[in-house]
């Protein structure tokens, strides 16, 4: 399941006008480009109508989840990996038939910042998880192990999502509810390998885009030659 807005729709929606101004300028390429991506996948929508948070987000997603597990990505994180980061969640579920959730190590000064998870015994990058605490104080989280916008979920999750308790920020926690879930089965985490990259902040939003922008040869060369004409132009006004 993936969380987003309407822009992600039309990303992945037929552009008819587009389409049909690419064919008539022989922009046949492009136009490949462009169809490739509304016919990679087919995708189904559901509207959260509420800003009620991620946990009554995810339970608006229940009767078309049924009783299967499920994967959860938050579209404010990017994580490039060579192994993408949900397979590398899945593989971890396959093994342990129990929800895995994705954590990486943050800054100890920015622990209130996430849903922060008390580890237990580890296997590798595999946590046992204890307790999962939302957004704690600096002194009062358990580790600095931060949950990373990535889930493989067991439908359990509902059970608890539907009694809607009102958590951090006055919001329906999912932190809230996997904690629920933790005392009835095993939740583990698991420390994904890769770059994970924050788009919900404008800062973030602008080094990631940098950052790909760098990673694409046909670009790359101009970029940074604009770059370089800013910052020697910036230090000139100091």
């Amino acid at each position: 399941m993936l969380l987003v807005k309407g822009s992600i729709e039309d990303h992945f929606n037929y552009a008819i006008e587009l389409e049909q101004n690419l064919f008539e300028k022989g922009k046949l390429e492009l136009l490949e480009e462009v169809q490739h991506l509304s016919k990679m996948i087919d995708i189904h929508y559901i509207r959260q109508k509420e800003p009620k948070g991620l946990g009554h987000a995810v339970w608006c997603a229940r009767k078309f989840i049924g009783n299967e597990p499920f994967a959860v990505l938050l579209g404010d994180d990017i994580i490039q990996s060579q192994q993408p980061c949900l397979k590398q969640l899945m593989d971890q579920y396959e093994k342990t038939g129990s929800s895995v959730i994705g954590v990486q190590t943050v800054p100890e000064n920015e622990v209130s910042r996430y849903g922060i998870i008390h580890p237990g015994s580890n296997n590798g990058r595999l946590y046992s998880v204890e307790n999962l605490v939302e957004k704690p104080a600096k002194e009062d989280a358990p580790s600095n192990l931060a949950i990373i916008g990535r889930y493989i979920l067991t439908p359990e999750i509902f059970t608890h999502l539907e009694k809607q308790y009102i958590g951090a920020g006055g919001e329906i926690q999912l932190t809230d509810a996997l904690q629920l879930v933790n005392k009835l089965e095993n939740i583990y985490a698991y420390e994904f390998e890769g770059n994970r990259f924050d788009v919900g902040e404008k800062l973030g939003f602008i080094v990631t885009t940098l950052e790909f922008a760098l990673q694409n040869n046909s670009i790359k060369h101009d970029l940074l030659t604009y770059l370089e004409f800013i910052i020697k132009n910036k230090k000139a006004t100091v």
